[in-house]
Order: structure tokens, then C-alpha cells, then sequence
């Protein structure tokens, strides 16, 4: 409910948009610059902006920032939502990854939730890994996701947490 999303995320480069229009509605004024210079310089910021944003994997940043910002990680703010983080794809397992990490060394792994957690994304990686078997399947992104999950330590569940019984 509070944490970041693509609606969030949109709206912070809405609401950027926005001040830089009305910087350069200011800077028309306090120059004396015509509308076609005013509309030039409104459609080149979209343009920029638009190029920049081609650039940024925002699953990734979302699942970074929730993750960081978590109940779990830092003991204070909202707790995280698996099912969404899940539903970002590819680019969130390495955040989800870390944080599947951190649980195993405070012990909390021990809870079905993470345990379930765990099992989901190593078969969603499967999935993903089988689909990339094709060359034609090729895009840098992935093949930066592909190298990241190799250097890591795959979705396991951490030793221990198997033996939990949850109480009555």
C-alpha cells in the first residue's frame, strides 16, 4: 500500500515533467521567447526524458527500494508484498534474492511464507531459464539478469527451516 510502485514511479516523472514545463514557461517570460521556442523546448524535455527512461529497468529499481525499505530488513515500515514483487518479473528476483538472504541469517527462513517464497522463485527461474534456451530469446537485459543469477547463490531454502512445524 506505501511502498513503490509503477504508478508511483510514473507519477514522480509526471510530476517532473510538469516542473520543467513550468521552468520553461518562466524562463519564455523572463526571456522573451516566442511559443514555437516554448513548444520546442516542451516536446525536446519529453524527448529526453522518454530516452533516459528507455534506460532504466524499473522492476528492478521497484524491487530494490521495497526490499531496502522493508518491515523485514530494517525492523520499521510496511511489510513486504511478495505477490507484487513477484509479479515485476525477472528484473526483481535478485532484490528478492537478498532479501531471501538476509532471512536465512536472522533465522526467520523458518517461516512458511519464505519457505514458499523460496520454492516459487526457483521455479519461476527455471521457467525463465528454459525460455532463454533459444538464441532469438537474446536481449542484453536478460543476459545481465542471466549473469547476475549465476553469480549468485540460487533460491534455496536455508538449512534448518525444514524442520519447522507450525504450531496449533
Amino acid at each position: 500500500m506505501y511502498a513503490l510502485t509503477y504508478w508511483r514511479v510514473a507519477a514522480f516523472v509526471w510530476m517532473g515533467l510538469v516542473a520543467a514545463g513550468l521552468a520553461l514557461i518562466i524562463a519564455r517570460i523572463a526571456l522573451g521567447k516566442s511559443n514555437e521556442w516554448l513548444l520546442s523546448a516542451n516536446l525536446l524535455t519529453l524527448s529526453a526524458t522518454l530516452y533516459a527512461c528507455s534506460f532504466i529497468n524499473f522492476a528492478a529499481l521497484i524491487a530494490n527500494y521495497n526490499v531496502e525499505h522493508s518491515f523485514e530488513m530494517t525492523g520499521q515500515g510496511t511489510e513486504l508484498d511478495f505477490r507484487y514483487l513477484r509479479s515485476l518479473g525477472p528484473s526483481a528476483w535478485p532484490a528478492l534474492d537478498r532479501f531471501l538472504e538476509h532471512q536465512g541469517r536472522t533465522n526467520a527462513a523458518s517461516v512458511p511464507s519464505y519457505r514458499e517464497l523460496a520454492r516459487l522463485l526457483g521455479q519461476d527461474e527455471a521457467r525463465y531459464r528454459a525460455g532463454r534456451e533459444n538464441w532469438r530469446a537474446w536481449s542484453f537485459r536478460d543476459w545481465r539478469l542471466l549473469r547476475t543469477l549465476d553469480t549468485n547463490i540460487p533460491f534455496v531454502v536455508p538449512q534448518g527451516s525444514e524442520t519447522f512445524a507450525p504450531g496449533p
